[in-house]
């Protein structure tokens, strides 16, 4: 029924074929050979490159390098409206101006995003000269966001320390925006969570560079690899990952959204590149920064964009500034004056230009015509576009396709997210084995706090995404249903609120109760309502915390539920690191969850009465308090020196050094997290333990689960450089595997380390493999189980 209304539609709307405006003004007629060599699929990527672009008139060129917007033809403005209807005028308006890359990151009817696709799609294949398609745009971060599958945020994803899980996930996550036409989605993002002021930190995969790129990696593997249906062999990609933000942007001066990061070449090198140049070379997109780096903006640094991404890397795909980012060059960093500099500035860079500004690229034209910008660059950005555009097959099919349901929201992507959200939990700690609990010798719990009766999703999804999510009260009924285990539930405060009047309520649910169970955290809104003033969150974009400290009364009414003497267990439900000691000192056992999926109220009651045995690790460390930050383990070398000092439960100061009445050390640290089993570990052996600087090795150890319980543990390798000729981190992770072991069994783990996880950025300012020693270590960030000597000379 659908198909018929779009061609009807079409037929109906009289389009022109063929006819456009010169540089002159001058209306003429152009046409295309349909032996073109762009025109044929079996034709090499570049050759059909070559080809086109000469084809195009800097009008043409422009429109494809400016973003566009479905909202042109379409009106998504009520999410819940399914009218199949457009504006022909706004369709033609668009396509002539912003037709090479377009918004479509609605949460609108499937049924009407699709309509909408083809016809703009229609309109570009069958109604303009040279037929060129559009990549349709979508969101990514932890799911298709148009009603699709809600996941982890990134940093619950990563606590999973399961990349090949996350691989599957993202495969889920392009099956199902793919047949809606969605060709690009914006994640991953690389950004290290080493600014933990800042409230995009749910949006990283935490503060490693190792464990983020692997995680990036398998996310751009999961949703690029396939191609399209009906596309030739030179289509090599069904989706454009989009690595973001390009770079150091996740660690602005005072954790405030987009402010300038501090740091040098090889804080640049050692750090914050490494992400990318891991998992993003093949992918189809980079998306680049808002902030400056060292006092260049990032979409004006030369350095960064041309100079190592182009040059030294030799990325060839598209690559977009953010959301208004090149007007920022004006209005923010004060580096241009007006939106022709603007312009000039960005697109000598090869980057495109993404809508949310004042579109500084419309005065390239104009620019060109007086020579102050040379079309080189034009065209060096174009065949970017299309050289990604020839690569997910879009020449050939851009549509959506008939039976775009059969993929979206499947059992099999359900089965996928429970598994993720059963890994993604981390326990933190369980005094005297309270947990987990059993429905067999435990007859009441209290199920208690802000968190409890609420789906906490992270930023980036949209209107009544929460719908789709299970409350962890519910999960708790249904894992307990046919039980005779009563839930006594009470709120006991609000998120938001310093109220106390709920907790007395919270407190005799306690006393009723054999366990309580107290969940609070932090709250992040949908797309709509966390840009919306008057409504209030503590994570998100743009939403920056000056404390990591639990809001209003959280802590009074974890303190008053644990003063009634029953085993008390926290769960930590936040898209960051909450820095309170006072329940790290007191809690029977403390639960993380960052931000979960759907499914995410069901894991954690079945983690918490030992249906699933939890095997997540934290993918970033917990401060005592923001004034202990940065808590980040992979600090360099002499960096944490330690004389702490504290203060009591009883007022007693005990004054140190560092600090004075505190410690730099975490209260969790990177990597850790434990299990309702316990692992030995030996045998640790190197494949080599001399290698040249160029070579590789490998890891092995056996692991032995000692326990009653099936688990899966994850066998961490960490590395030092012990001599060097610059400051190296004082450890950093260089390989990890989450292996399954059943109870009293054993397995050999063997990790890969890959020769440049051995390398450094030098005194003469490259990246070498130096002759010495290196400490490899098996265990967490905090405790080493084995550790030996691997000499590269």
């Amino acid at each position: 029924m659908l198909k018929s209304t779009i061609v009807s539609i079409l037929a109906a709307s009289a389009f022109t074929i063929g006819i456009y405006a010169s540089d002159t003004g001058v209306v003429t007629s152009r046409s295309v050979p349909a032996n073109a060599i762009y025109k044929n699929p079996k034709a090499a990527i570049e050759d059909r490159v070559n080809d086109l672009l000469p084809r195009m008139t800097i009008q043409e060129k422009v429109a494809q390098i400016i973003q566009g917007d479905m909202n042109g033809w379409m009106d998504f403005s009520n999410p819940l409206d399914d009218t199949l209807t457009y504006n022909a005028s706004g369709l033609a308006n668009m396509m002539a101006t912003r037709s090479g890359s377009i918004w479509g990151g609605y949460l609108v009817p499937w049924q009407k995003f699709v309509y909408g696709v083809t016809i703009g799609q229609k309109y570009l294949m069958e109604n303009t000269t040279l037929g060129i398609p559009a990549i349709i745009q979508s969101e990514g971060l932890h799911g298709f966001t148009n009603n699709g599958t809600t996941w982890p945020s990134p940093i619950g994803l990563s606590a999973s320390f399961n990349a090949p899980l996350l691989q599957s996930a993202a495969k889920t996550m392009a099956d199902e925006a793919e047949g809606l036409g969605v060709s690009q989605m914006f994640a991953p993002v690389l950004d290290l969570s080493r600014e933990l002021r800042w409230g995009r930190v749910e949006e990283n995969y935490g503060e490693d560079p190792f464990l983020t790129s692997q995680m990036g990696l398998a996310y751009v593997t999961g949703l690029q690899n396939g191609s399209r249906r009906n596309t030739s062999s030179t289509a090599t990609a069904r989706m454009a990952a989009t690595c973001k933000h390009f770079a150091a942007f996740g660690s602005p001066q005072g954790g405030l959204n987009i402010a300038q990061v501090s740091g040098g070449e090889r804080e640049l090198q050692t750090y914050y590149l490494r992400p990318f140049n891991k998992a993003c070379v093949q992918a189809l997109s980079i998306m680049t920064a808002y902030s400056s780096y060292d006092g260049i903006p990032a979409i004006a640094n030369t350095h960064l964009l041309t100079d190592i991404l182009r040059n030294e890397w030799g990325y060839k795909y598209w690559a977009t500034t953010d959301a208004g980012s090149v007007d920022l060059l004006i209005s923010l960093h004060g580096t241009c004056d007006t939106r022709e500099c603007a312009a000039k500035t960005s697109i000598q860079n090869i980057q495109g230009e993404m809508g949310g500004g004042s579109y500084t690229y419309e005065t390239l034209a104009d620019q060109v015509a007086a020579g102050t910008v040379n079309e080189t660059f034009i065209d060096e950005t174009v065949k970017t576009m299309l050289r990604t555009k020839f690569t997910l097959g879009l020449f050939e099919n851009p549509y959506p396709y008939s039976d775009y349901l059969s993929t979206l929201r499947t059992p099999a992507t359900r089965t996928l997210l429970h598994q993720m959200e059963q890994e993604a939990v981390v326990l933190l700690q369980n005094r005297n084995n309270v947990l987990p609990l059993s429905s067999k010798s435990v007859k009441s719990i209290a199920v208690l706090g802000p968190q409890a009766n609420r789906v906490t999703f992270g930023d980036y999804v949209f209107f009544n995404a929460s719908n789709n999510g299970i409350t962890p009260l519910n999960g708790f009924k249904q894992l307990l249903s046919g039980t005779k285990v009563k839930i006594n539930f009470a709120e006991g405060c609000k998120l938001w609120s310093n109220d106390q009047s709920e907790i007395a309520a919270a407190v005799q649910a306690a006393k009723s109760s054999d366990v309580a169970i107290v969940m609070v955290g932090t709250w992040s809104l949908d797309q709509t309502l966390l840009w919306t003033p008057g409504t209030n969150a503590t994570t998100g974009e743009h939403v920056d915390l000056s404390d990591l400290k639990l809001v209003g009364a959280q802590l009074d009414l974890v303190q008053a539920v644990q003063a009634v003497g029953k085993p008390t267990i926290v769960v930590f439900v936040s898209g960051k690191p909450v820095a309170e000691p006072w329940i790290a000192e007191h809690a029977d056992a403390v639960i993380q969850q960052f931000y979960p999926g759907e499914l995410g109220g069901l894991a954690i009651a079945e983690v918490i009465f030992g249906v699933a045995n939890p095997s997540g690790r934290l993918p970033v460390s917990f401060p005592r308090s923001v004034g202990t930050t940065p808590v980040f383990y992979n600090y360099l070398k002499g960096s944490r020196p330690l004389d702490p000092g504290s203060i009591t439960d009883n007022g007693t100061l005990m004054f140190g050094h560092q600090y004075v009445l505190d410690s730099p050390v975490p209260l969790w640290s990177f990597g850790e997290g434990l299990s309702y089993t316990t692992f030995k570990y030996t045998n640790l052996k190197l494949s080599k333990t001399t290698i040249g600087t160029g070579d590789s090795f490998s890891v092995s150890v056996t692991v032995q689960n000692t326990g009653k319980l099936d688990g899966k543990e994850v066998v961490q390798v960490y590395l030092t450089d012990i001599i060097s000729s610059a400051v190296t981190p004082n450890q950093h992770l260089a390989g990890f595997q989450k292996v399954l072991i059943k109870a009293g069994a054993s397995t050999s783990v063997t990790i890969p380390i890959d020769n440049s996880d051995l390398g450094l950025w030098t005194t003469g300012n490259t990246w070498a493999v130096e002759p010495g020693q290196f400490n490899v270590a098996v265990g967490t960030s905090a405790t080493v189980y084995l550790n030996t000597t691997l000499t590269v000379h």
